[in-house]
């Protein structure tokens, strides 16, 4: 299973924004416009890491923050906290109530993913680094296993490494070109076409005649991980 966010943010556009770049990052996202729907939210189910406006319609998510440390089942919880107030003292007053880190807007999107790696990473490395799963299909980077349904799948080095760029980045299509120069390096006498002979080893793999294929060709542009997968 993905892991899951909660992102809360009253402004529709910069959740929009965010809710994009997580569903391509390989998250699940729960989406809250207010701070009493978030608390609800978190009432309900934990998620893997929640993104929490300070300033929002209802409950603040300080408070939302506060109130997460203060509850046992809830303590561990990752929390981003996202806010317009980027004097020193609210920095520190959001840290010390209990947030991971602190994002300021208006912020890079690529600052906003790297820091929810940084958190992830050094809360649940398992889930941040180490272990990748997006339906029946789980990889671990570190032992470099992949297992379907669990079942262990057996890849060479060049189809391990194909599996992990395209699940790393559901729903992003990748050319030939770019998989060549992620993958093969400067082995500048590889042509494109092995690529295709790759993605196939790999397919025939991962695939039995039940099994849904994950892996979408999309003609004339590459290959990705079908983000409807799962």
């Amino acid at each position: 299973m993905k892991p899951s966010v909660l992102l809360a943010e009253d402004d529709h556009t910069i959740r929009m924004l965010l809710h994009h770049h997580l569903v391509t990052e390989g998250y699940r996202v729960v989406e809250a416009s207010g701070g009493d729907a978030a608390w609800a939210i978190l009432a309900e189910s934990l998620p893997d890491l929640a993104i929490i406006d300070w300033m929002m319609p209802g409950i603040s998510g300080l408070e939302i923050c506060r109130r997460v440390r203060a509850t046992s089942h809830m303590k561990s919880l990752p929390i981003i906290l996202i806010t317009a107030r980027g004097e020193e003292a609210d920095r520190v007053r959001g840290l010390e109530i209990g947030a991971d880190d602190y994002i300021v807007k208006p912020f890079s999107i690529h600052e906003v993913k790297a820091r929810i790696r940084a958190v992830m990473r050094r809360i649940r490395p398992a889930l941040a680094n180490n272990e990748v799963m997006i339906g029946d299909i789980l990889i671990a980077k570190d032992s470099r296993r992949v297992t379907r349904n669990g079942r262990e799948i057996h890849l060479g080095p060049r189809e391990f490494a194909l599996l992990t760029r395209l699940m790393d980045a559901p729903g992003r299509v990748f050319s030939r070109s770019q998989l060549l120069d992620s993958i093969w390096g400067q082995e500048t006498d590889v042509e494109e076409r092995t690529v295709d002979v790759h993605v196939g080893r790999l397919r025939r793999a991962l695939n039995t005649r039940s099994s849904r294929d994950p892996i979408r060709t999309v003609r004339s542009a590459g290959y990705a991980f079908d983000e409807t997968f799962g």
